[in-house]
């Protein structure tokens, strides 16, 4: 894929500077309309490509996973091309007070949860910051005794994904990165000027 085809794929998100709040609990400086990401699939069809053809060389899964929407989606187009089992993770009821970290909960629900179990599965997700759905379909696919081999996205911001993949023992696979700053709350600069916090979420958010 060419450099100008890479840019192709950010042309495709409708992105904003500010303070906003993340589905991780961090605050962010840039925020990501990712409807804008799935509003022409033809457009997206090329690095969809791209994207399975990279994890196909990373590892070698049984089924991809993503969350609800936009990492179902994408965990579809990759299941699709490579002829593999796909599931879906749907968000749940938080875990954790108020104001934690990583407090979002996806689950695979019933009745194929149970054909979890002994699946080498590939978590997807259109656009990984904080990788907050990530983790907690992670988490939810090693409840239901599965074992991730690898997490992936189109676009990855910043290098928590990164970090995250490393600590985890799995490959990083995606398209395209950009840099991107995230902070605590209490370690964030834009509080501390008394910016004002913008909440954009959803309950399928993927941006943080």
């Amino acid at each position: 894929m060419t450099s100008q085809e890479r840019s192709g794929l950010l042309e495709l998100l409708d992105g904003r500077s500010g303070h906003f709040q993340l589905e991780s609990g961090h605050h962010g400086e840039l925020w990501l309309d990712l409807d804008a990401l799935l509003l022409r699939p033809a457009l997206l069809s090329p690095y969809l490509d791209v994207l399975a053809r990279r994890l196909a060389e990373a590892v070698d899964p049984d089924a991809i996973c993503g969350p609800l929407l936009g990492g179902a989606l994408v965990a579809s187009a990759v299941a699709t091309a490579l002829d593999r089992e796909l599931y879906v993770a749907e968000p749940v009821s938080p875990a954790g007070p108020p104001g934690e970290l990583f407090r979002a909960r996806y689950a695979v629900p019933e009745p194929v949860r149970t054909r979890l179990a002994g699946r080498q599965v590939a978590v997807l997700d259109d656009v990984v910051n904080a990788a907050s759905a990530t983790r907690a379909t992670v988490a939810d696919l090693r409840a239901a005794g599965a074992t991730v081999v690898a997490i992936g996205a189109l676009l990855v911001l910043g290098d928590r994904a990164a970090d995250y993949a490393e600590r985890e023992g799995v490959p990083l696979v995606y398209v395209e990165s950009l840099p991107n700053r995230i902070w605590a709350p209490e370690a964030c600069p834009m509080c501390a000027s008394d910016e004002p916090l913008e909440d954009l979420r959803r309950s399928a958010d993927g941006s943080g």
